[in-house]
């Protein structure tokens, strides 16, 4: 597309829309005012000047990897605002203007690495903004694949990742989460691939002159981060009336056969906390370098292929990811310093419905794994007295949002919300969290805000100090009254682990058990271990060459602290050909910590992983090996 033909899309009126449902007019939600909801990682100041709409019409150009045409923003501004500063990071502008295509002065500040820059816009009195512009070939949520990074091997590839702040590098809006948004698309993409995105697909139109669009709406307000868009050879099967699969023709059947039950995981949700909201719940499974095990956007959740085990032992995945239609998506943190507001009450949400779907036990050896790895997260935060090992957090504006991102967010969010429920008891915790998300939909939320929601609304006198809830929101550490679900099949495994430390027979190890399990077996052994006996369980259970990625991982977080060598080219198969950050930064930051064998191991590796990365995972793998 030509500056020219953007200068044609800039002058023509806005695409027509199908009719959407009557929308109350636009407001500031009232929890933005609060101090604690100012969000440093975003340059924009919403109390002047807020985007309330976002309308897309986008040219994917698989040739030069760039996203380029026009975003029309609807803004609601007080009468005196004189600006509206949206996020940039390294989109080209083309041209700014009004409704009317009147030119709109503008101007782009100092660019930060982290955060981009502000793109600021005189309104001259508009409410409406078309921007024409370009995302760079290395914008940060894009990653554009070749056909050989596919399953099938003979198309191209494009997906997005905005969570937290990636989507400004190739949209140019308020790219905050407490700024939410609706908004619609059109996407021009090459014939032989198929548009997807996280709304309701409105229209497609016919082939012509080797391209087509699809277009898509989202008429209730989101995030900004949850707009999710990719584009490739895809194909879709319907699980029920309202679910489905999309993926690569050469991984639907396997992905279909691993979420066969995914309506049912919408029933159990449901039947937890209230009906779910968006419409349509399916699922599309990316290629592997998709840097999370998901990423909840709404209606078409994003997943990796590294959970299609063939059993459906981590289908805990999609539990999770459903979880957050409620928990992130309907309520929304309204800042990255409380991001646990998303992931601990999904996390404690995904266990639940592990519950209702496949009965305590299995909940509760999840909830124990988890327990571990918060122990582990506290260690990794630098200890209990770690700020960052508190819930609210102080993410100034000098850190990537990433930096919060880890599990105590999920672990210790879940366990705090596990800790009220033991207090109030579940009957009384269900009725508020019901109540609570229908109260606060489609709204942001902050940590005070829900403190001041829940001691009004649910604790009775004595209750909020006997849980101690400030000190779980706003202190570092694990309270000691801190609920740890023990599983019941956890300690024979445990005894395994300590007997096959001690010099037991390999063949005395527990086989046909859970993944769970096996997890657990591996966790629970010494990081030091002789080879031989490495070599014994590697011989009866060929987890070098497990298609089980938990169980591949935690295998090798064993072997590679042991310098194993059968583990290298395991550590190479496995780093190369998935780029979850999950798995990936773990097992590169113990290569790292190995001396020069794991040093050299890790730069050989990486060397060849890197090209295959998300932006996401290159970031925390080059800061992880100092690159």
């Amino acid at each position: 597309m030509s500056v020219a033909t953007l200068a044609m899309l800039l002058a023509a009126p806005s695409p027509s829309l199908p009719q959407m449902p009557a929308s109350p007019p636009p407001v500031v939600a009232p929890v933005l005012t609060s101090a604690d909801a100012r969000d440093v990682h975003s340059y924009a100041r919403p109390l002047e000047a807020r985007v309330t709409h976002v309308s897309l019409n986008l040219y994917a150009d698989f040739d030069t990897h760039v996203m380029r045409g026009i975003a029309t923003l609807s803004v609601d501004a007080r009468p005196d605002a004189k600006q509206l500063v949206v996020d940039d990071n390294g989109l080209r502008i083309v041209a700014v203007t009004d409704a009317q295509n009147r030119p709109l002065p503008y101007g782009i500040g100092q660019t930060d690495k982290v955060h981009g820059a502000p793109l600021t816009i005189t309104l001259n009195g508009a409410r409406t903004v078309k921007i024409a512009y370009a995302s760079t070939p290395g914008a940060k949520a894009l990653q554009w694949l070749s056909p050989e990074q596919t399953a099938g091997k003979k198309q191209p590839y494009l997906f997005s990742q905005g969570e937290a702040i990636l989507n400004r590098s190739w949209i140019p809006t308020q790219d905050s989460p407490g700024i939410r948004q609706t908004w619609d698309a059109t996407i021009n993409a090459p014939c032989a691939l198929t548009v997807v995105m996280s709304g309701e697909r409105t229209g497609e139109t016919a082939c012509q002159d080797g391209r087509h669009t699809a277009s898509y709406r989202m008429d209730k307000p989101v995030a900004p981060y949850l707009i999710a868009m990719a584009i490739g050879d895809l194909k879709f099967r319907p699980l029920s009336a309202h679910t489905g699969i999309w993926t690569e023709p050469a991984m639907l059947d396997k992905a279909a056969w691993e979420f066969a039950g995914l309506d049912k995981f919408v029933s159990a949700a449901e039947g937890l906390y209230g009906p779910y909201r968006w419409g349509r719940y399916d699922v599309l499974v990316l290629p592997p370098s998709f840097p999370f095990g998901g990423m909840e956007n709404p209606m078409l959740t994003f997943a990796t292929p590294t959970v299609l085990a063939g059993d459906r032992s981590l289908v805990s995945l999609i539990a999770h990811e459903l979880a957050h239609s409620w928990s992130g998506n309907l309520v929304t943190n309204a800042t990255w310093d409380d991001f646990w507001l998303n992931e601990g009450f999904t996390s404690y949400f995904e266990n639940r419905i592990m519950e209702s779907m496949y009965g305590k036990r299995r909940a509760a050896m999840e909830a124990d794994l988890a327990w571990t790895d918060m122990q582990n997260a506290v260690k990794e935060a630098g200890g209990p007295q770690s700020p960052d090992t508190k819930l609210h957090l102080d993410l100034d504006a000098t850190r990537d949002p990433d930096d919060g991102m880890t599990q105590i967010a999920y672990d210790k969010g879940a366990t705090f919300l596990r800790t009220i429920e033991s207090v109030v008891g579940r009957a009384r915790w269900d009725a508020y969290l019901r109540g609570y998300f229908d109260r606060h939909a489609f709204q942001p939320q902050t940590s005070a805000g829900f403190l001041a929601d829940l001691k009004a609304r649910l604790l009775e006198p004595g209750e909020a100090e006997k849980i101690g809830v400030d000190q779980w929101v706003y202190q570092p550490g694990i309270p000691a009254n801190a609920v740890h679900v023990r599983s019941d099949a956890f300690p024979a495994v445990d005894a395994a682990a300590r007997a096959f430390a001690a010099g037991g027979p390999v063949s005395a190890v527990p086989d046909k058990v859970t993944t769970q399990e096996y997890v657990r077996f591996l966790d629970q052994l010494p990081r030091q271990l002789p080879a031989e006996r490495l070599a014994a369980l590697d011989g009866r259970f060929h987890w070098n060459g497990t298609g089980n990625s938990e169980i591949r991982f935690a295998w090798l977080r064993l072997a590679l602290a042991n310098r194993y060598p059968p583990a290298e080219a395991s550590a190479e198969q496995f780093l190369t050909s998935q780029g979850r950050r999950k798995f990936v930064a773990p097992l590169f930051q113990q290569l790292q910590g190995q001396g020069e064998w794991g040093q050299a191991l890790a730069r050989r590796i990486y060397d060849k992983a890197r090209p295959g990365y998300h932006s996401v995972t290159q970031v925390t793998v080059d800061r992880l090996l100092g690159r």
